[in-house]
């Protein structure tokens, strides 16, 4: 077995100092970004490691970033975020970092514990998750000068030319928003949207997308589109028991938009009941349990949101914790999600269109 690549052998084949490559490691920012590039394409190619416990000693750094594990969660999308945790430990690992997973039973506790591991040197920086409105973390953490990236928006400030917070998020209204338009294109023309009754921040930003897209289509009113709501608590029984609700005293719609897989799958478990076989339904987050079923969904690029977290910390490239200067308006990443389209593979109860129409005609009649 070979010995393991050292940073001579690193600038040697970049033809550089090994001083050169000590600062793309731990300051790329002073670096020129084509000897930047050819470093780091050295350091790809040779596969090289720096030694963490001496990097540790000589910086006094961790090479750590913090984040609190969130409570389980109900429903099908409750995944998401180890998904994104999952994601950020690779890429992490890519830079030479260890991420380092906390509990915190509420947002004050995450601050005290935040502060607790600032001190003890366990992290250099955190990533914050579950942003909402007046959320406290925020200016906790700017007040006490502690190094963070957020996956959320700071709902409710206008932070957008702010360089002082960074933040990367998925843009659900735009996901949403195309959904729908996918559908309006394919023919749909009476699309229900399905929510969460519980009021929060992302529930609001992906009905948007639909109201958007309904009122620019459509030409819809605030009147018909609160009409064409749908509301339940993010559970795929309750989310069934009211969509079968709203097929037992109207006309079924056309399609289907959900703020999550899991309403979406209780939608398709109320309209297959109801003998409804064609009725397009998209959820959001693409979970596996969509992919299964042959479920349409937006998906969330959690890849992305991940590396991009890294980057806003740690910039480019390297694996340092540095303050920079961060023009305003590029400290933050609001991504655009991608539709990704299925056809339902669960087998339907009626042959046609047509028996599925008068199957749900009986069924409104005899809940009456």
């Amino acid at each position: 077995m070979g010995s393991l690549p050292t940073v001579d052998d690193v600038a040697k084949a970049a033809a550089v100092s090994r001083q050169t490559v000590s600062n793309v490691l731990n300051s790329p920012q002073i670096v020129k970004p084509d000897t930047r590039d050819r470093v780091t394409a050295a350091i790809a190619e040779l596969g090289y490691r720096p030694n963490l416990s001496a990097r540790r000693l000589r910086t006094q750094s961790s090479a750590t970033i913090g984040v609190r594990l969130d409570p389980l969660r109900n429903g099908i999308s409750g995944a998401v975020l180890d998904r994104f945790v999952h994601a950020l430990a690779e890429r992490a690992d890519a830079r030479s970092m260890r991420v380092l997973l906390f509990t915190a039973e509420s947002p004050e506790l995450e601050i005290e514990q935040i502060l607790r591991m600032r001190d003890a040197a366990d992290a250099d920086a955190f990533v914050l998750t579950g942003t909402f409105f007046e959320d406290p973390r925020t200016e906790a953490l700017i007040e006490a000068d502690i190094p963070f990236v957020s996956f959320g928006r700071p709902w409710g400030i206008d932070d957008m030319e702010d360089p002082s917070h960074l933040w990367v998020d998925i843009d659900g209204r735009a996901g949403v928003y195309d959904a729908t338009i996918a559908m309006l294109d394919s023919g749909s023309t009476d699309i229900v949207w399905v929510g969460w009754s519980e009021a929060s921040a992302t529930g609001d930003d992906r009905r948007r997308g639909w109201e958007d897209a309904m009122r620019e289509r459509l030409g819809c009113t605030e009147q018909q589109l609160a009409e064409s709501r749908i509301e339940s608590l993010d559970d795929v029984a309750q989310a069934s028991a009211a969509v079968t609700a709203r097929l037992s005293s109207r006309p079924a719609p056309t399609g289907m938009v959900c703020a999550s897989d899991t309403l979406a799958l209780g939608a398709m478990i109320a309209v297959s009941s109801a003998g409804i076989r064609d009725l397009p339904i998209v959820g959001f987050d693409n979970t596996p349990v969509a992919g299964a079923v042959g479920m349409s969904s937006v998906e969330q690029p959690l890849d992305l949101v991940a590396s991009s977290a890294l980057e806003l910390l740690l910039g480019p490239t390297g694996n340092r914790i540095v303050s920079r200067s961060v023009d305003a308006g590029a400290s933050h990443r609001l991504i655009r999600p991608a539709l990704v389209e299925r056809r339902p593979n669960h087998l339907p109860l009626y042959g046609t269109t047509e028996e599925a129409a008068h199957a749900a005609g009986n069924h409104r009649k005899e809940s009456r």
